[in-house]
């Protein structure tokens, strides 16, 4: 199948590309900057300069394409605005896919996204969907909700450089998944008629909480973790002042998000019909607990091989002193 990927070079859309790849598709990858998706043309992939915010650029990267799976969002340091990428970008996306015929459209939405209107990023994901439902193209909406990716910058560094976590007073449990396995469910709704015109959840083997989480790092890298809490209340006002400055709407759009995590309830769903629909087996998901140790595992391992190294290399430094006849 001819498949274009969007947003391939980020955490989600490049683990797309490998697996489309692996699946024997030709895939072509639209992407702002040819030079950072170098990467991508050297796994195999057709690489196509455009961009969502430019809609003139679309065209091209649709010729002979029959699916796409968009996999962009905007970055919380994007000098672009949520709004102009994850809604009008989108729009301008699906809107070439139609004009295009394509004949599916996989798009990555967040779990629950109906029930937070006041979150920005959240009713825009709301809204692309029904956009996407009403646009006439055969679809697949995929609702993820966190990417065990994430929790290494968030928790195990830090952990590791006896730096500060920094956790809210009441946080949700979040079902965290990695993106190879999210990858999976997205190549794979490409070939399964009963996944067509529909929404799934798609979400780790259990929710964990953040102090589970810290534990967890604590127990696999035999370290403390300086836990600092961050009320819920200082976000808000946060998000408040940077709002006053046009360099601080996306971060503030992203703040908002924080409301989301600090709810208390759990991020979560039932993934057993989702597994049946997409024939795939839940037993080959990776846990949380077996992703965290596998990353502890190679980063003391690696940190054993500097400190051996920098051991050799002192000992090397010392010269013997000759004795006096």
């Amino acid at each position: 199948m001819n498949l274009l990927v969007v947003g391939a070079t980020g955490t989600l859309g490049r683990q797309v590309v490998r697996r489309a790849l692996d699946e024997g598709h030709q895939v072509r990858c639209l992407v702002r900057s040819p030079r950072k998706a170098a990467f991508l043309k050297e796994w195999g992939a057709e690489i196509v300069q455009g961009d969502l915010t430019a809609p003139d650029t679309l065209p091209k990267a649709f010729e002979d394409i029959s699916a796409v799976i968009d996999a962009a969002t905007s970055r919380p340091t994007d000098s672009l605005q949520i709004k102009q990428v994850d809604w009008e970008g989108k729009v301008a996306l699906i809107q070439a896919a139609a004009a295009a015929g394509v004949e599916r459209f996989v798009f990555f939405s967040i779990l629950n996204a109906e029930s937070f209107p006041n979150v920005p990023l959240m009713e825009i994901k709301r809204c692309t969907e029904v956009f996407l439902a009403e646009s006439g193209l055969k679809y697949t909406i995929l609702r993820p909700c966190g990417f065990m990716q994430g929790l290494i910058g968030q928790y195990a560094i830090p952990i590791l450089d006896n730096q500060a976590v920094w956790v809210t007073g009441k946080t949700s449990p979040i079902a965290y998944m990695d993106t190879i396995d999210i990858a999976k469910f997205a190549v794979r709704a490409l070939e399964v008629p009963e996944a067509e015109n529909k929404s799934f959840p798609v979400v780790g083997t259990r929710a964990w909480g953040a102090y589970e989480i810290i534990n967890l790092c604590e127990r696999l890298s035999g370290k403390d973790a300086k836990i600092a809490r961050l009320p819920l209340g200082l976000l808000q006002t946060m998000r408040r002042i940077v709002r006053f400055f046009q360099w601080g709407w996306n971060v503030a759009d992203r703040l908002a998000f924080a409301e989301v995590l600090a709810g208390g309830k759990p991020l979560d769903s039932s993934m057993e019909e989702v597994y049946q629909v997409f024939g795939l087996d839940p037993k080959e998901t990776t846990t949380l607990e077996a992703y965290m140790q596998e990353y502890f595992s190679r980063i003391m391992k690696k940190l054993k091989e500097i400190d051996y190294e920098k051991s050799k290399a002192k000992k090397k430094k010392k010269t013997p002193f000759k004795s006096k006849s």
